[in-house]
């Protein structure tokens, strides 16, 4: 009888053990791998209102690419509709840290850059109007060829799943 209770008591113990490897196995597996993601949204024109701080693209491209610096790699592109949700959904959206983006239209042979902190999108057809605060440099009220460099998200290396939030300390630009 005392050798029945000790395989009893043994073969829980061990399932108990088994049981709290694998959770601990799959929690593991559950922490995803995380990627600075970028962002570029392209338009035709731009108009700026300084009295309200509305930055409005028009005929913007309805594809946003995006993509990664090493070591993985990772570009791509999404509906810019998809890109809306990013200031509302997750606990970390941009609605809680909105990102910065570099505003970049040429004027004749002249590259002109002006760094913003981007809100509140709106998309109504194919005009994305933000309110922007202006972080350097001086925004034209006018403009075309837009292409607006958004700063980075740390995203699960799923590209349509949502995660933290973080920025980078610099920039570079080239015009070639």
């Amino acid at each position: 009888m005392l050798t029945r209770q000790s395989f009893v008591a043994f073969a829980a113990l061990t399932l108990i053990l088994l049981g709290t490897v694998v959770a601990v196995t799959f929690a593991t597996a559950a922490e995803e791998k995380k990627a600075d993601f970028l962002f570029v949204q392209s338009a035709k024109s731009m108009s700026f209102d300084p009295a309200t701080n509305k930055l409005t693209l028009k005929d913007v491209s309805p594809v946003t690419v995006f993509f990664t610096d090493r070591p993985e790699r990772i570009a791509g592109n999404m509906n810019t509709t998809r890109f809306i949700p990013f200031w509302s959904d997750g606990k970390d959206s941009f609605k809680s840290d909105p990102p910065n983006a570099d505003i970049s239209v040429v004027e004749g042979k002249t590259l002109k850059q002006t760094v913003v902190e981007l809100q509140d999108p709106v998309l109504e057809g194919d005009d994305l109007t933000y309110t922007v605060r202006v972080l350097k440099g001086d925004m034209p009220a006018k403009a075309t060829e837009v292409a607006v460099f958004i700063d980075i998200i740390g995203r699960p290396l799923t590209p349509l799943s949502y995660a933290g939030v973080a920025r980078r300390t610099y920039r570079r630009a080239f015009l070639y």
